[in-house]
């Protein structure tokens, strides 16, 4: 059964880092595309970060470009975001997500979430 499992979140302040992973299990995780998303109450799901099934390729959402990092370890089944200089509007809980095609700079046919991993970023 396919399985994502994010951790990794936290409460830091402004100017912290933190790395959050995905593990998963119960499918060809060498095979998908993935991508992090996160949320805050009362918003619509956003997307952060999107890579390709081989990890060759990596697109961001302007507001965390150079300071987000995502890639994807297919000999371990887990997907990876680093994040530094944290802002309070990076707050949300981040979720990654398991995808069957990457086209137009992201993961489509979006198969598989993960349960959520809350990030806290004060000020």
């Amino acid at each position: 059964q396919p399985h994502l499992v994010e951790s990794g979140g936290g409460s830091v302040q402004a100017g912290g880092s933190l790395n959050l992973t995905c593990a998963g299990s119960g499918f060809l995780f060498a095979g998908y595309c993935m991508g992090w998303y996160r949320q805050t109450p009362g918003q619509d799901r956003e997307e952060v970060a999107h890579i390709t099934s081989s990890g060759s390729r990596t697109t961001y959402i302007d507001s965390v470009k150079g300071r987000f990092t995502i890639s994807k370890d297919n000999a371990k089944s887990i997907l990876y975001l680093s994040m530094d200089n944290l802002k309070p509007e990076d707050t949300g809980v981040y979720y990654c997500t398991a995808g069957v095609s990457f086209s137009r700079n992201r993961c489509q046919s979006l198969a598989y979430w993960g349960q959520g991993t809350q990030v806290t970023v004060s000020s």
